[in-house]
């Protein structure tokens, strides 16, 4: 995780964790001392269906729609779900939950929801991140919304790909392009889209980060959450960091699939198109997204099953 960090990415540890440790090591555990499933309390459905004289299983949205937490579970494989339950996603909303858990007198019926990384404790994760990595002083400069790489020209591309790839692509940032309007205390701390934390004020709009240069040390920001510096109309997941929850609906080279798609948890799900290429995947949204950040999860799902996911690179 702080490799990941450190490089300018931002990981997401709650997919991470589920992968790797609740649906992996400890469903093992559980499983070699005689469990016939594991039961967890995340908000989303598994549905099953038959297909080829197989059983197929399926991850979908909780009833729930302001508590889903099918993104969470997106890195999810068909082993995994095989022995996998969900039994307050399908049918309780969290206040039922809620209710229930009071008239048993469990201790949990009024905890508050859970909030940050459960393995971290109370800290919350800007303060853990400089306990791990090593603060380094560096400037932020913020970026006009007028610049020339920001407006719109007619542009001619010799395939599909080649405009994907322009849709997706990462700006050149460099410090002239703007102005130094303050110093930070590392890059690595901080993530696309990030507003608090910069400490400089006197702007019209608030500051958001639009990119960060870890090997320069440099954060760009822009003025105000509609700042074109925020926005992309696609990304790309390379094929070794591309999952399939449905193995069987996976596109080959060349197919493109209508999805809905999400780039962080609780967003509200977007239309958007799958096209798999020789070196993975583009995912190209009808709207401009905002603050695509990398090494986040994009998930996509058919109506209310989530099919599959990846990292954006």
């Amino acid at each position: 995780m702080f490799n990941e960090y450190e490089k300018g990415r931002t990981p997401n540890p709650d997919v991470l964790c589920n992968r790797e440790i609740k649906f992996d090591v400890f469903m093992k555990i559980a499983l070699d001392l005689g469990a016939d499933y594991v039961a967890t309390g995340h908000y989303c459905r598994k549905g099953t269906l038959e297909k080829d004289g197989e059983s197929v299983y399926q991850l979908l949205a909780g009833v729930d729609g302001n508590k889903d937490q099918s993104y969470f579970l997106c890195q999810l494989s068909q082993e995994q779900l095989a022995k996998s339950l969900f039994p307050i996603g399908g049918e309780l909303t969290k206040p039922e939950v809620r209710e229930i858990a009071m008239s048993l007198d469990l201790v949990t019926a009024e905890k508050k929801d859970s909030q940050g990384l459960c393995f971290i404790g109370k800290v919350k994760l800007p303060d853990f991140l400089q306990q791990q990595l090593k603060p380094k002083e560096g400037v932020i400069v913020e970026i006009s919304n007028d610049l020339d790489i920001y407006k719109e020209t007619v542009q001619s591309f010799a395939s599909e790909e080649e405009k994907l790839a322009y849709l997706s692509r990462k700006i050149d940032y460099k410090v002239d392009l703007g102005k130094i309007v303050g110093k930070h205390q590392g890059a690595h701390y901080f993530t696309k889209g990030q507003r608090k934390g910069l400490g400089v004020g006197g702007t019209i709009e608030p500051l958001f980060v639009i990119d960060t240069d870890v090997n320069e040390n440099v954060i760009y920001t822009g003025q105000g959450k509609a700042h074109p510096g925020l926005f992309k109309r696609a990304l790309f997941v390379t094929n070794d960091e591309l999952h399939w929850v449905r193995e069987d609906l996976a596109i080959a080279n060349g197919e493109t699939m209508e999805v809905l798609a999400r780039i962080r948890y609780r967003q509200a799900l977007e239309k958007a198109t799958l096209h798999k290429v020789e070196l993975g995947m583009y995912v190209e949204f009808e709207n401009p997204q905002s603050a695509i950040t990398e090494g986040q999860f994009v998930a996509w799902y058919f109506e209310d099953e989530l099919l599959g996911s990846g990292v954006i690179s």
